[in-house]
């Protein structure tokens, strides 16, 4: 079900870096992170979420979460961005 709301949503970001920046912005509606994606990545990613009130989502796998995405390659996070 995760994997249909990346899909379907108009607007999103993949990638760490431009995830982190959209929750900085206050942008994000909700934030997607696979469980396999390595911690060293995420954490900071996932502690900036709590802290601004964004809902995070763990999916399975960075492959499915890429593809939901629309792109090639795993993706560890991508956020639902309301602009």
């Amino acid at each position: 079900m995760s994997y249909e709301i990346v899909k379907q949503a108009k607007n999103r970001c993949v990638g760490t870096k431009k995830v982190t920046k959209t929750v900085e912005q206050g942008k994000a509606i909700e934030v997607f992170v696979s469980k396999d994606a390595d911690p060293r990545l995420t954490i900071n990613l996932v502690a900036l979420c709590t802290q601004m009130g964004v809902p995070v989502t763990y999916v399975d796998s960075m492959k499915m979460l890429g593809k939901a995405c629309g792109i090639e390659v795993g993706a560890a996070v991508a956020a639902v961005v309301n602009e």
